[in-house]
């Protein structure tokens, strides 16, 4: 983080200053929201929440060593006190952006794989300098300026994932941190629920684009051409548009190939072509990797080393991430997060993974889909019986249900079972398992899944 005096935090974000008995100490350390993380010299956020205030951790993150308290009121040291901490958080980032004058902010969206080209871009561009971008999915009003305040004079590329749950969102986000390039992934069914319709998805994702600098000014979106939604979203943006894709497109993928559910292609860019052999599991990791090649040739990166650097980037936590087990059973951990589209990706790429081994599928709710959601669960129940899946677990009632049914009526049907909680699989699960097995993990969030395949991989 930039270093800044508790009277420079009290002036950005309109604070007061309470307990603190000189103005002109710094803040020299990262900030964060968990008093657990706290390092010396840090800052704290006091951030309300549904389950705890953080303002009842104030104390634990002083005597931690945090040289300021971000707060709504008096903690009993050194704080800066505001009207509302989430604002100046935003506040403070704002400010060190406007200091980090040699980083380049990139942000990205989209339905689905989100997670996995942020951290597959951060993997790129380190290759050519110093890269900040968040852990998870910290992709949300606190967790984007939380990222923009590691950044400092020697930062040369923030990477930040944008994610949004209503109309507006993703516009707000793009005033706390203003981005330089703006990657649309995807448009799917992820929060139809709360949207009610792919148009006024897209309409949410395309806030970034519409976000960007004009074209003169260094604005540069990057558009999957293979999605149609997402590439007319060029009309939409005085920026650059660079497009992506398997086809027509600025920076293209031929002979692409599958080796164990592993992909590999020729990526091509107007300055090039190289060998890439992705060693992230599923045939969609192509567009993952496409999108983030057209980020690194759009800073200066050059073909060869983009591809290079793709090669040897390996899964994000939850995310299609191997785990292997004694008994040679190997589970395949894609918990995070669950919607229709990285449902089938996932299972696809389970079973191109799973050759002739016995595939068990452990599978809960994909959420927040609204009046869709028993025919998304159906669908992915009849792609169940149509992979060939020997065993299927479900994961808690609901359309947990509609899911099992339709997978019993496919014209393969697998063995089904089905556990009440996490708690009730875990107990279940090891007495189904055989040597050699291929269980594949994933659920919406809230189901409880994210930490059950390292949990059982530690057991």
């Amino acid at each position: 983080m930039i270093p800044l005096t508790l009277g420079e935090i009290a002036a950005i974000t309109g604070g007061t200053l309470h307990g603190v008995p000189d103005a002109s100490a710094q803040v020299a350390g990262p900030a964060t929201c968990d008093s657990r993380q706290v390092t010396p010299g840090g800052l704290f956020a006091a951030l309300p929440g549904t389950r705890a205030d953080g303002h009842d951790f104030a104390a634990a993150a002083l005597a931690a060593g945090a040289a300021c308290v971000l707060a709504s009121r008096p903690v009993g040291g050194p704080a800066a006190v505001v009207l509302d901490v989430t604002a100046a958080l935003g506040a403070l980032a704002r400010h060190v952006l406007s200091r980090a004058v040699n980083a380049t902010l990139i942000a990205l969206t989209g339905s689905a794989g989100k997670t996995t080209t942020k951290d597959m871009l951060r993997h790129v561009l380190a290759q050519h300098g110093r890269v900040i971008a968040p852990p998870g999915s910290f992709n949300n009003e606190i967790g984007l300026p939380l990222t923009v305040l590691q950044a400092d004079d020697t930062t040369r590329y923030l990477v930040l994932e944008m994610g949004t749950r209503h109309i507006g969102d993703i516009r707000y986000l793009t005033t706390l941190t203003p981005p330089q390039i703006g990657i649309v992934l995807n448009i799917g069914s992820a929060h139809i629920g709360e949207f009610g319709s792919r148009d006024a998805i897209a309409q949410a994702k395309a806030e970034l684009v519409e976000a960007l600098p004009d074209a003169v000014l260094g604005g540069i979106a990057i558009l999957n051409a293979d999605d149609p939604i997402v590439s007319a979203m060029a009309a939409r943006t005085t920026a650059k548009a660079v497009s992506y894709g398997t086809r027509q497109a600025d920076i293209r993928a031929t002979g692409i190939r599958l080796s164990n559910s592993r992909a590999s292609f020729t990526l091509h860019t107007p300055a090039g072509s190289a060998p890439v052999n992705l060693r992230l599991l599923g045939a969609h990791q192509v567009h993952n990797a496409l999108a983030v090649a057209a980020a690194a040739h759009s800073i200066g990166m050059g073909t060869a080393q983009i591809a290079a650097a793709l090669s040897t980037a390996e899964p994000s936590p939850g995310r299609l991430q191997i785990l292997d087990l004694p008994g040679n059973i190997t589970v395949i951990n894609d918990a995070f997060n669950a919607n229709p589209e990285s449902m089938t990706a996932g299972l696809r790429s389970f079973a191109g993974y799973s050759g002739n081994r016995r595939m068990v599928a452990v599978l809960g709710e994909m959420r927040e889909l609204g009046p869709s959601a028993q025919a998304a669960h159906e669908a992915i129940g009849q792609l169940v019986g149509g992979l060939g899946i020997h065993l299927l677990i479900t994961v808690g009632r609901g359309h947990a249900d509609d899911l099992a049914r339709a997978a019993q009526s496919s014209a393969t049907p697998p063995l089904t079972q089905t556990a009440e909680t996490p708690e009730a699989l875990h107990a279940m699960l090891p007495a189904l398992l055989k040597p050699d097995d291929v269980v594949f993990v994933k659920a919406s969030r809230s189901v409880g899944l994210e930490n059950f395949a390292a949990i059982l991989a530690s057991s």
